[in-house]
């Protein structure tokens, strides 16, 4: 269902609300860019050509799915509601385009060649070559009627991303006039691209790469970046040449350099603004391809739902490590042809890794805490519950010395490992992740689950945590208790139930 969502009585895994106020809601985004049809060619070489020393692939699979705009309009799609501009050829490519991106309203417009198609071939994982046809796919027959027809289309969105591949879209001048003003209502985030146009003014955010942040210093006679110590001026300097908000020029593994204007203006007399660097996590992936469709897909998500650029630039460098450790593209189309596919439930990444990977697959993060010792059904009702406000639930399970420090000495009952693997054995939980605090502000901070669900004996206004939550747009959401179920109180009664041998003398026996 697109939308809103459904009523609060069916518990449905979209919440209601709006866009920038709660968070849960899928806001609008409109993806404007060039298409391309990316193919991965997998096959086993065991021989040379007898005509040629080159390799013979014997191929065994070949893979599609939309690429460029269209890869990140897919990306979007998994927690928004996207309007895709594009040119889109009339040709078989092109038809298979059109049948990949069902999950997003098209705006097409005329395509001049035939698609533009990048084509990887490999053997054992390892890339041969890259095939790269069709194309200019310079838009076509963009007048008055078409521009009228793209700006019904975009004028409800909640925010703008551009995709350029360099097909020309972003030269168009109709086109960009749409974009200005768009970008003047609406948080607007530009993903350039070495022969694409420059930014429109006033866009929040601009995403160039080390490689394209170095050119455009070169092409507006601008001190290069010979060292990356240099990327923060840079991105500072092509923030003011541009006329945006804010560029964030991403690094690889390094993380990404954001420039943004200075709040205080007597601190930026000469207009320079605030420079900041947010570190990447070392993400190890035999195909980075697609990574800054993440990024910039995750980017434009956040400032949609009301936060700032650096807050949003910081979820996706988290959200682009996560894609590479996950496969990238490749691993991405995978997945796309096997969507029943279950969640990994893995331990070992940092709780930002694990809520990035859970966005990136799409839908609302719930999560919640407890020391779930001998697990009830109270336990269970409440799990079963919060599962029902999103696609993904994560419990944060309190340490064994967590549970000594809030419990008493003679807790838990049940040791961590046990506790953790009955909780992954549940249909409703996606992850079990261990909390060694005594509660659960820092792993909130950093998972930044969507909904934060607890069961109905604590009110929000009771929990450290729901400041956090409310932060960054969160909900806090208390859920109905199931009376009469207490791990205390079965604790007590197990130990009521214990025999007492008569040779023990009164003054030996336990007290319950």
């Amino acid at each position: 269902m697109t939308g809103n969502g459904t009523a609060v009585g069916d518990l449905s895994r979209k919440l209601t609300g709006s866009a920038s106020g709660e968070s849960g809601v899928r806001p609008r985004i409109a993806v404007v860019g060039d298409v391309l049809l990316d193919r991965d060619i997998d096959g086993s070489v065991t021989r040379l050509a007898p005509d040629a020393p080159v390799p013979v692939v014997d191929v065994s699979e070949v893979r599609q799915s939309p690429g460029g705009a269209g890869l990140a309009a897919l990306l979007c799609a998994q927690r928004a509601d996207v309007v895709l501009v594009a040119p889109l050829a009339d040709d078989t490519a092109g038809q298979e385009l059109r049948r990949q991106l069902t999950d997003v309203t098209l705006v097409p417009l005329g395509h001049d060649g035939p698609t533009r198609r990048k084509t990887r071939v490999r053997s054992s994982g390892q890339g041969l070559v890259r095939l790269d046809d069709g194309g200019p796919g310079t838009p076509l027959g963009v007048d008055q009627r078409t521009a009228e027809r793209v700006h019904d289309a975009i004028a409800g969105c909640d925010a703008v991303l551009v995709a350029d591949y360099g097909g020309g879209v972003t030269h168009d001048p109709l086109l960009r006039e749409l974009l200005a003003e768009r970008a003047e209502q609406v948080p607007l985030v530009w993903d350039p691209h070495p022969r694409g146009g420059v930014p429109v003014p006033g866009a929040a955010l601009v995403t160039p790469n080390v490689a394209e942040a170095q050119r455009a210093a070169r092409q507006l006679a601008l001190q290069p970046a010979d060292t990356d110590t240099e990327l923060p001026a840079v991105a500072d300097v092509l923030r003011r040449a541009w006329a945006v908000q804010a560029v964030s020029v991403t690094a690889g593994d390094q993380g990404a350099f954001v420039a943004s204007r200075q709040a205080d203006a007597a601190h930026a007399a000469d207009g320079s603004g605030a420079v900041r660097h947010l570190p990447a996590r070392a993400a190890d992936g035999p195909d980075p391809c697609g990574a800054g469709d993440r990024f910039a897909a995750t980017v434009v998500d956040r400032l949609a739902r009301g936060d700032g650029a650096a807050t949003a630039v910081r979820e996706g460098v988290v959200a682009a490590s996560a894609w590479v450790a996950s496969g990238g593209a490749d691993g991405f189309r995978r997945s796309r042809e096997a969507p029943e596919r279950p969640t990994a439930r893995s331990r070992s990444a940092s709780l930002e890794e694990l809520g990035a990977r859970l966005r990136a697959e799409g839908g609302v993060v719930v999560a919640t805490s407890g020391c779930f010792d001998l697990l009830h059904a109270g336990h269970v009702t409440m799990l079963d519950a919060a599962r029902q406000l999103g696609e993904h639930l994560v419990v944060l399970v309190n340490s064994d010395r967590s549970v000594r420090r809030l419990k008493g000495p003679e807790r838990p009952v049940v040791p961590l490992a046990d506790r953790l693997r009955v909780l992954e054995g549940l249909g409703c939980v996606d992850a079990a992740v261990v909390l060694d605090d005594d509660e659960p502000s820092n792993a909130v901070a950093a998972l930044r689950p969507d909904v934060w669900a607890k069961g109905g004996d604590y009110t929000w206004s009771e929990l450290p945590e729901a400041a956090v939550v409310r932060s960054y747009g969160g909900r806090v959401v208390t859920l109905p208790y199931l009376p009469g179920r207490s791990t205390t109180g079965l604790f007590s009664q197990v130990r009521e139930s214990e025999p007492v041998p008569a040779a023990i003398p009164p003054t030996m026996r336990r007290s319950s």
